[in-house]
Formats: C-alpha cells, structure tokens, sequence
C-alpha cells in the first residue's frame, strides 16, 4: 500500500520540476508546458491558437473588442492548464502588438484576472534575444556566428549570435500579419502586391543591412510558424519531383518559385498549397515576402527551420532566473559600470532601504512583486543619472532606464524602476503614478517612501555604519525611531527629514520621528 503522504510529497516535489511559459504572439497564443530532466528540457504539453490579435488593432491603434474577447476566450482555455503549477515556474510575456496598443494595458489588466497571474510585455531587443537563447539550446554548440530570424505577426526579429550569446539583436517593425493587411488588404495574390511588400520590408531592412552582411554567420535558422511553414510547403514541393538531390531547406530559388506559384493563384482565400495549414492561409503571403527581402537584402543563401523560439527561450531565461544566473543581473553590473556609479554608497542605501522594507512589508501589505531583488536593484541604480548632471539628477536616472535596451527586464519592470529613481528626491511625482494600476500605485508609493528616507540617511555619505532604526507603519504613516541622541549627532539628517515630512504631506503621507 503506498502512503498518501509521502505520494503528496512526491507529487510536490515533482511540480516542482514542470514550468510553463505563453506567448502573446501578434498573430498566435502559445502555451508549452515543461519538465526538467538530467537537466534537460522536455516539452510534455503544447497549445496553440491563431487569435491574429495585430488584425485587431485599428486606424487609432487601439484593439478591438472583437480582438480583446477571442484573446480572452483563449486565455480562459489556457489558463486551466497552468492550475497546478507553481506560480514562480510559469512566465508571460506579450510581443509587439501588445507594445502598440494604446490599450494595450487594459486587455493586459483583464488578462492577468483570468490567469492568475502577471503578464510582461517585453521590448523588440528583448524578444530578440529570448528567441535566440529558445533556438541555441535546440541546436549544437558551435563557436560560429548564428543568424536567426523570427517572423511574427507584427515584427520580425534578427539575431546574430554564437552558443548562448546573442551580439547582435534587432526588432523590425513587419511581421506576417501586419505585412499583409499592408500589401494585400485586397486580398490579391499579384506581382505589384509582392513588389509592394518587398519595398516596404527591404525599407525596413536598410537599418541593419550593412551591420549584420559585414559581421556574416556560418549558419541561418529560421524561429516561427511562418518560417516552418514555408519550410513545410518548400519540403512537399522537392518530395513531389522525386530526385535523389536531398532538400536543400529554405532557399532563395525556393522562395521566388513560392512567390510564383501563389501568384498563379491569384486570390489568398483560394490559396492551396501542399504543407500549409488553412489556418495560416490569410496571413501566409505577408511572411513569405518578409522571408524573401530578408534573403535578397542579406544576401542569405539557405535557412533550415527551428521547432524552438521564444516561448522555449522565456523557459530557459525563467530557470536562469530560479538557479541564480539572472540575466537581469548582469545588465544592472553592466550599467552600474558604464555610468561609474559609487558601489559602496548604492550598497548603503541597500543595506537599510532593505532592514526598513523588512519590517514594513507586512504592515503595509506590499505588492509580491516588490521583492527584496527589486529593491537591490533600485538602491544599485538610484544614482545612474549622476553620470549626466548633479542637477536633476533623479530625472536623468529615470530617462535612462525607461529609454535604455536592458536584456532580461520586462516593459513593466523597467516602468517601474525608472518611476522609483525619478520619486527618491524632492517633490513626490503623484501624477506619474497614476500610469499604475490602483494596488501596483499604492505599493510602488510605499517602496518609493522607503527609498526616499533610506537615501537621506546616507546623506552624508559617511563610511560609518548607521545606528539600528526601527520602523512602525500604518496606512499612509510611517514612524522611524531613532537611539537617543542621534538627532543631536546628526542635525542636518533631522533636518532633511523634518523636510522630507513636508514633501509627504503632499500625497496625504505623515512621516513621524520617535
């Protein structure tokens, strides 16, 4: 008979192994689920939906409620399936048309209810390298340059890297979707419609045509269903002239007959062809022409496909992540150097915006979000914007990390660490948190509180360790209490505080000194 508690524990324990990631593509939903074996990666469950969300952005860039509601409604379907994962083993992240979108944040908003959990929407750099470390793990280990491609719904990625380590990341602003509702929205498979597409991405492609032809690669994958899908319809077509010349994967001379052949057809909604889904039959002819722009202008001469891309990419970022090798890291160590930021001071402000976070947490029922991680990343960078000019420094710190590429930081993380840097001084920016859903305002107020008190008690910038300080809060009020005679030690702290309180008096805040 086996004992129900130990088979609990061992159910636990093996959860504990499986992840998920989903991708809010602009042309389809993914969902891969995973386990982790001998330190392998193994694929135990995939779901995908073509719920085309780029078609529903309309002339103002605001989706449609058509586009919202199948979105929803595929939501719904794959949240069922993340109900028995642990929550820090599953990641979400939304591609360009959630970038576009003007409302991009409501549908986010209603996203996240039905799943349970947070949604980031990542920048193009960002994708662009999730894809890349998705395809690497799939493939041998070379130490030759890579390139890979990824065609989207509303932008296309182009990656140069090698093992690992993408060093050239690039998002276009075309994809399989938005292609066609530009070039054939008439629905016609014609010659001028594919020279009008060729125009438009070769356009596109001018910005790293002459970087990434002088850098050059061994190897081309292609990285999405438009990509595979090409790949499928280019296999049937060489199976069915019966030669022993083995198929070449995806070739120039494969796509210009591709093109020819879906002109002869005229129409895309009479579009056949061996290997293609009817699924992708409405958007199939966008992707081709980005395809064939892509090889013409980078001069590539084959491309094989790869069943790995982002979502697979976010899983293994995600273990990263948990096994103590966060991307995010790295580019906080990055920018701590390149903007020569003063380690010991930022590792001060550390040490007690963490001992005041610890005691506060509870009491103030902060976001799970707010992780100690965050707060070591905010006291490392509250100062970037030095680098720039003393004055407004906070202002110039915020820019930077709002505008900047930082790999491994979703939209909403870096929104929020530039919101933090631009609150630490003078008067409280209220107005710019209102860009924050109600409960993310309130507990990113509090963390921008305690960020604001932990930098003026190293004021002074004295290598002398602070006394202990003991914090008590309640909503809207914190009191700090101080050993005896440390006021009369610290006169100008005392002061600095008594003006912080007024500052605070603004946004309806007591500070109180004991």
């Amino acid at each position: 008979m086996i004992d129900s508690n130990n088979n609990s524990t061992l159910q636990a324990e093996q959860r504990k192994e499986v992840f998920a990631a989903i991708d809010l593509g602009s042309n389809s939903f993914h969902l891969i689920v995973t386990e982790v074996k001998n330190d392998q990666l193994l694929i135990i469950d995939r779901m995908k939906e073509m719920v085309r969300l780029a078609s529903g952005l309309n002339d103002k860039g605001k989706l449609s409620a058509e586009a919202q509601q199948k979105g929803f409604e595929c939501l719904a379907r794959f949240g069922q399936r993340l109900k028995n994962i642990p929550e820090k083993n599953i990641r979400i992240v939304g591609t360009n048309t959630l970038r576009k979108a003007k409302n991009g944040a409501q549908f986010i908003a209603q996203a996240e209810q039905l799943l349970n959990h947070s949604i980031e929407v990542v920048a193009g750099r960002e994708e662009a390298r999730l894809i890349y470390l998705g395809v690497a793990h799939s493939q041998s280990d070379n130490t030759e340059n890579r390139l890979v491609i990824d065609i989207g719904g509303g932008s296309t990625e182009f990656i140069i890297g090698q093992g690992f380590s993408p060093s050239y990341t690039e998002s276009l602003h075309m994809g399989c979707v938005s292609m066609t509702i530009k070039a054939f929205s008439d629905g016609k498979l014609s010659e001028s419609n594919f020279k009008i597409a060729e125009l438009y991405a070769r356009l596109e492609l001018q910005y790293i045509k002459n970087t990434y032809r002088n850098v050059g690669w061994t190897f081309a994958t292609g990285a999405s269903g438009t990509i595979k899908a090409i790949g499928k319809v280019l296999r049937a077509y060489h199976d069915s002239k019966e030669t022993d010349t083995p198929y070449p994967g995806i070739t120039a001379k494969g796509l210009k007959w591709l093109i020819k052949e879906m002109i002869s057809q005229k129409q895309i909604i009479k579009l056949e062809l061996d290997g293609l889904n009817i699924e992708r039959q409405a958007v199939f002819p966008g992707g081709v022409a980005v395809l064939y722009a892509a090889f013409k202008v980078l001069k590539i001469d084959s491309m094989n496909a790869s069943d790995s891309a982002l979502r697979e990419g976010v899983i293994y970022d995600l273990q990263g992540r948990l096994s103590h090798e966060d991307v995010r890291q790295r580019t906080i160590n990055h920018l701590l150097k390149q903007y020569h930021v003063d380690i010991r001071q930022a590792q001060e402000v550390e040490k007690t915006l963490l001992s005041l976070y610890q005691q506060v947490q509870e009491q103030w029922s902060i976001q799970q979000f707010s992780s100690e991680q965050t707060l070591e990343w905010v006291a490392a960078l509250h100062e970037v914007g030095l680098s720039i000019a003393h004055n407004q420094y906070h202002k110039h710190g915020a820019y930077i990390i709002e505008n900047s590429d930082l790999p491994g930081f979703s939209r909403q993380e870096q929104h929020r660490l530039a919101l933090l840097i631009r609150a630490q001084r003078r008067k409280f920016p209220k107005q710019e948190f209102k860009t924050l859903s109600n409960k993310c305002n309130q507990s990113v107020s509090y963390l921008a509180i305690l960020l604001r008190l932990s930098i003026l008690l190293h004021r002074d910038r004295n290598e002398n360790a602070l006394p202990e300080i003991k914090a008590v809060a309640k909503n809207q009020k914190i009191t700090l209490q101080f050993p005896d005679k440390f006021f009369a030690q610290h006169p100008l702290t005392l002061v600095d505080l008594q003006q912080e309180a007024d500052y605070l008096k603004a946004i309806k805040f007591t500070l109180e000194l004991d």
